[in-house]
């Protein structure tokens, strides 16, 4: 096997390493940038008070203490419902048995959907 004259082995190294650093660059400016999170469209039409379509700091601040309530009311429920201990915290087993809990009602909704689908479609026809 003949060996690359030197000239080439110096050529072929930065050419290369270039190659590589433009197919490094092409894979990070695939993926877009993170977008800002803002509001919900929900959450706008429930707490812009005056309508701009963006939450100053009031409206902010009264999202933000509804969803703690909203959260603070929804721990106790799950307290009241499940700490069978009733140590006020929820052993692995409880929140083993919330979880099954939340499961079960959420695929209920989804066959209450489904249901509701397959009857709007018969009617169409």
């Amino acid at each position: 096997m003949k060996k690359l004259p030197a000239v080439l082995k110096f050529a072929l190294g930065p050419l290369a390493l270039a190659l590589l650093i433009n197919v490094a660059a092409a894979q990070t400016e695939e993926a877009p940038p993170p977008k800002a999170k803002g509001p919900s469209k929900a959450d706008l039409k429930k707490y812009d008070a005056n309508g701009d379509g963006q939450l100053d700091e009031m409206e902010k601040a009264r999202l933000k203490a509804d969803d703690k309530a909203r959260r603070d009311a929804q721990r106790a429920e799950d307290l009241a419902n499940y700490d069978a201990d009733k140590n006020g915290k929820l052993s692995k087993e409880e929140k083993a048995k919330r979880k099954a809990d939340h499961e079960a009602a959420r695929e209920a909704r989804k066959a209450e959907k489904e249901a509701e689908k397959a009857d709007k479609d018969a009617e169409k026809k």
